[in-house]
């Protein structure tokens, strides 16, 4: 944002209050000759007083920062968000869209048609095309078993309403008794046309991180505060369950060894990169390759087949760990204290999953990767106890820089450039919690702004660079 915009949206509505530079200086802490700064354009107020701003002129915060606020006013946004049950999922790899979800849907279907003696399931878009490489027929029949179940793939259909979808029909002595359409939108979560119980009912009222915020500066909450308030305790129970796993998801790919599954012929590297220290290694460097580490490990378990928790999603399910794992190994955090730091990562999580997507077959790999640094970043900021707007501001960054990111594995596989980026990302992560912490005042947009570019930027991506591997580094063959 110019500063010209600011002070001609600010100028106008001080002077249609009647507000005198001077009284509002008084209320605001500081001189005439500051506000009257802000007018002209030559400075700005800090996050602090544009917050105080918007309430005392009553407008919301992002009246400041667009020239479209008010056709982004008319545009209201979901009323309301699952639990962070619904975005910590815990399951095998390698991929939470294609993989878990259908799985989960073809086990609720068959309990839903117990009368049914066979299955169908018709493949579109994304799950089509990824249908060998992730063994996605394989996972379908074994879900309908012992009964029968005929895969098909439809690499034609354009009239699909999500790159995951798929249809699954139930029969009897080979005459069809049901179809229902299936949609799987990331993180193993699952919504269908005919079964609204498939999809989790919403337990938060609200789904911008700014009603968040006013809500949690209101009652002098933190986030995992106002997670507990909403979902209860026994959700931090969960979410211990979740660290836990994810724990063992580390711990297990630091023991392992050998070559991955699909015939790229990638190295787990995990275990090589935990034991190799430097003999004069620096404080930095160690950091680097510990964090890497078990970005690593958790990512190789995913690509393998085993045990993880999507974070937002199979593929990113190796940042937010290494993150968090490597501050407790260094620092001695609780594990009470990694729970509120979940807690507060899967509020930013809630929010692109419903605001945006956690899909890289629908947004790229923005909408997993970003996602996940995002998460780990206002973790890592709730660990060191920043406040509110920095937490905001670490989020927003770690959004910011993966905007546009392409989802273009090779061979379709959740290997290259996959385990790589979980890596990148969670060292992006604690960078951006770097850069909040010191420039937070100067920050000029919100996260729920960019979660919103995220989604826009993802829609314009070319459908060539989101998991058909069909693009990009998909093209590439390996040595």
């Amino acid at each position: 944002m110019e500063n010209n915009d600011f002070a001609i949206k600010f100028a106008k509505l001080r002077k249609s209050s009647g507000i005198t530079q001077q009284t509002l200086g008084n209320y605001l802490g500081v001189s005439n000759r500051a506000v009257s700064k802000w007018e002209t354009g030559l400075a700005m107020p800090s996050t602090e007083n544009i917050r105080k701003l918007a309430k005392i002129f009553d407008v919301p915060v992002d009246h400041f920062f667009s020239g479209l606020a008010d056709a982004e006013r008319s545009e209201e946004p979901p009323s309301g968000m699952k639990s962070l049950t619904d975005l910590y999922r815990i399951g095998r790899g390698p991929s939470s869209s294609h993989t878990m979800g259908p799985e989960r849907a073809c086990r609720m279907f068959r309990e839903k048609r117990p009368d049914a003696d066979s299955f169908r399931a018709v493949l579109y878009g994304s799950i089509a095309k990824l249908c060998g490489a992730y063994s996605i027929d394989r996972i379908i029949r074994s879900a309908f078993a012992p009964l029968g179940c005929e895969v098909e793939t439809n690499m034609t259909a354009v009239d699909i309403p999500h790159p995951n979808t798929f249809d699954l029909i139930a029969c009897k002595n080979g005459a069809e008794l049901e179809r229902i359409r299936v949609v799987s939108t990331g993180g193993g979560r699952i919504e269908c046309d005919k079964y609204p119980t498939f999809d989790e009912p919403d337990v938060y009222p609200v789904s911008s991180f700014e009603r968040i915020a006013e809500c949690c500066r209101a009652e002098n909450l933190r986030l995992w505060q106002y997670v507990e308030r909403i979902e209860g305790r026994a959700v931090m129970d969960r979410l211990l369950e979740i660290w836990r796993c994810m724990k063992q998801s580390i711990a297990a790919g630091l023991a392992d060894e050998g070559i991955l599954p699909g015939g790229l012929g990638v190295q787990k590297k995990a275990k090589q990169l935990f034991n190799r220290q430097h003999i004069d290694e620096s404080s930095e460097t160690r950091e680097n390759r510990m964090v890497c580490a078990y970005a690593f490990a958790v990512s190789e378990q995913n690509a393998c087949g085993g045990r993880v928790v999507t974070a937002p999603t199979c593929g990113a399910s190796g940042v937010v760990p290494a993150v968090l794992y490597y501050q407790q190994q260094r620092k001695g955090y609780s594990d009470a204290e990694i729970v509120r730091a979940l807690a507060t990562g899967g509020i930013v999580g809630n929010l692109v999953k419903t605001n945006a997507s956690i899909s890289g077959s629908e947004c790229g790999c923005q909408a997993e990767i970003g996602t996940a640094c995002a998460m780990a970043a206002a973790a890592l900021g709730e660990l060191f106890e920043l406040d509110l707007d920095k937490i905001e501001y670490a989020a927003e960054i770690a959004i910011e820089h993966h905007l546009g990111l392409t989802c273009d594995p090779i061979g379709g596989l959740v290997q290259i450039p996959c385990i790589e980026r979980n890596a990148v990302a969670a060292m992006r992560a604690i960078n951006a919690v770097s850069l909040a912490s010191f420039l937070s005042d100067s920050r000029k947009i919100s996260l729920d702004k960019v979660i919103r570019v995220m989604k826009e930027t993802g829609l314009d991506i070319s459908k060539l660079y989101k998991e058909t591997s069909e693009g990009g580094l998909a093209k590439l063959k390996v040595k």
